[in-house]
């Protein structure tokens, strides 16, 4: 099978021990990179972003990385990652050794949003209620399959 035969066979895929590696490299530098802040653009003079992954393709060619503006969302200076991508990836080439340096892309990350949402809903009173009624039928059979296996062990010689 050929290299792009694999590659379609990956897309929609679980990400490969390599594209995890290489991922999380890319990750490390990017975040050394915008921690200096060398930036002329002044839409990224005051930048403080934290990136927290980056996922590659299965070709290594493109990088998506998420990083997540501290002190509260500003979306241009996610736009003004993206237009210096290109002197960021020259950087990523610098502080890496890769055969082929992928393209970067950036977005916001929203993934604590999603957590903080899923976990704002596991505190609705309506939701405990479901959660304490199923974790009480649990334990009811649990404590008694406990208790005989107690009499069991006491009963013994």
């Amino acid at each position: 099978m050929s290299r792009h035969g694999d590659a379609e066979l990956r897309a929609g895929k679980a990400p490969s021990q390599r594209q995890l590696r290489v991922g999380e490299e890319l990750r490390h530098a990017l975040a050394e990179i915008l921690r200096r802040a060398d930036f002329r653009d002044p839409d990224l003079q005051d930048l403080n972003v934290t990136v927290s992954e980056v996922r590659i393709s299965p070709d290594l060619k493109n990088a998506t990385a998420f990083v997540m503006p501290l002190g509260g969302g500003h979306p241009e200076q996610i736009k003004a990652l993206n237009r210096v991508s290109a002197y960021l990836r020259s950087q990523v080439a610098k502080a890496m050794r890769l055969q082929h340096v992928p393209r970067l892309s950036f977005q916001v990350d929203v993934s604590f949003d999603y957590a903080q949402r899923i976990d704002q809903l596991l505190h609705r009173p309506d939701v405990q209620r479901d959660l304490d009624h199923a974790d009480g039928d649990h334990d009811d059979g649990g404590a008694d399959a406990e208790d005989g296996a107690d009499a069991e062990r006491h009963d013994g010689p």
